[in-house]
């Protein structure tokens, strides 16, 4: 087995741990269990590209729908070398809990091409996006599954998606995708919103803990939209981003980094890699920084039992899907560290992607400072519903986040029953 799947089956693993824990703190019955625990489908298809060599390249590629209960489907599509099925299965899983922690009306989804795009040409990224998009064309619509930009895809993947469903049916249909670009019917505030969601979720765990804000030091690892969004909002709020990393090395300065310089010097060159003023540290290194604040914002698992035990950060607020295994939560625990759980504190991406629907079903666009009160406002009641769980039930916070989304999903089950 390749490292790659191993990963992709840690994920889905964690998923199902998760899940059983929850199920088990609500005390739901095993009937209830079987019914919202497993993929309501899964669709495997192959993509055959023509590349720009004038080679066929055959892809392997996924759409998972977990759970419609509450909704429409509502997940990314990512495109990266290491996609499984069962990274997929996980994502969709995570999905389905996180619309329900924040209470939006979508049920969970995923969608992955496993490919690299890094040495694919942009003709080569659309062929291959339409052609994935006429596959799974049974499973998606405005109703029925709607998806978003996720690792290695943006707003014209989401363009490109529109676009095919779009001539399928015969007329423009925005509402099939979200994350798109302005000019197709995407919203304000979209681009930055998992990001800003981050940083709502760390204000509201600073006032629990009672922790400043202003001059609280700070780790990024992981410097794509999420993190670098939410660094910048923190750097603005007064704290001090004292160490960066992405998938091409850390960057640390223990003054703190000048995070918009920062920004501007990963669009120019795509990397953090030699920025003035810092010095290069190794990965495991910027995970074991003395810090207030430490947001894993890259992929899944990269905290776990080996690495767990040197992070000394107050607050662990998960931008990525997944960044601790289940043997790093019980190591941090242990260890007083308060975790703002991914599918809490990154679900700003989620709500902002459901603000888009709503307006491209609407017809009606908000101005960006309307979808930022609004994201807000559901961040930080979502966080006070999870903290109620937390220290009512005396869970961790990672239980207190399933146990609400999972409740909220066994209800409408619940409530619903089983068709005919």
């Amino acid at each position: 087995m390749t490292t790659a799947a191993v990963i992709a089956g840690n994920a889905y693993d964690v998923a199902l741990e998760n899940f059983d824990s929850a199920a088990d703190a609500l005390e739901l019955s095993p009937d209830i269990r079987e019914m919202i625990k497993y993929p309501e489908r899964i669709l495997t298809v192959t993509v055959p590209v023509r590349m720009d060599d004038g080679h066929i390249h055959r892809f392997e590629a996924h759409r998972v729908q977990h759970s419609t209960v509450r909704g429409p489907a509502k997940g990314g599509i990512r495109f990266h070398p290491q996609v499984t099925l069962d990274e997929v299965k996980a994502l969709a899983t995570w999905m389905t809990w996180k619309c329900a922690v924040v209470n939006i009306p979508f049920g969970g989804g995923k969608g992955g091409v496993t490919c690299d795009p890094k040495h694919m040409s942009q003709g080569e990224l659309e062929h291959m996006t339409r052609r994935y998009t006429s596959a799974i064309l049974p499973l998606i619509g405005p109703q029925q599954d709607i998806p978003a930009p996720d690792v290695y895809t943006n707003p014209q993947t989401m363009a490109w998606i529109m676009d095919t469903y779009s001539m399928t049916k015969g007329y423009p249909i925005p509402g099939v995708v979200t994350g798109k670009p302005i000019s197709l019917g995407g919203s304000l505030g979209r681009n930055e919103a998992t990001g800003r969601g981050v940083f709502y979720t760390i204000q509201s765990a600073c006032e629990h803990l009672h922790l400043t804000l202003k001059g609280a030091t700070v780790v990024v690892q992981g410097f794509g939209n999420a993190g670098s969004i939410a660094a910048q909002l923190l750097h603005e709020a007064g704290a001090k981003v004292i160490a960066v990393s992405d998938s091409t090395g850390c960057v640390y300065n223990r003054n703190g980094l000048d995070i918009p310089g920062l920004m501007h010097l990963k669009a120019l060159t795509g990397k953090v890699e030699g920025f003035p003023d810092s010095e290069a540290i190794s990965p495991r290194e910027l995970l074991t920084l003395p810090c207030d604040i430490l947001v894993p914002a890259a992929l899944e698992n990269t905290i776990d039992g080996g690495n767990a035990s040197g992070v000394t950060a107050k607050i662990v607020a998960e931008a990525a899907n997944g960044p601790l295994t289940p043997a790093a939560d019980r190591i941090l625990e242990r260890k007083g560290s308060f975790i703002i759980p991914d599918i809490l504190c990154n679900a700003g991406g989620v709500t902002v992607s459901y603000f888009e629907w709503v307006q491209d079903e609407q017809h009606l666009f908000w101005e960006a400072q309307d979808v930022y009160n609004r994201l807000e406002r559901v961040m930080k009641t979502a966080f006070r519903d999870v903290l109620k769980i937390h220290t009512e039930r005396k869970v961790p916070m990672r239980i207190a986040a399933n146990m609400l989304g999972v409740g909220r999903v066994a209800e409408a089950v619940q409530i619903r029953g089983i068709y005919p």
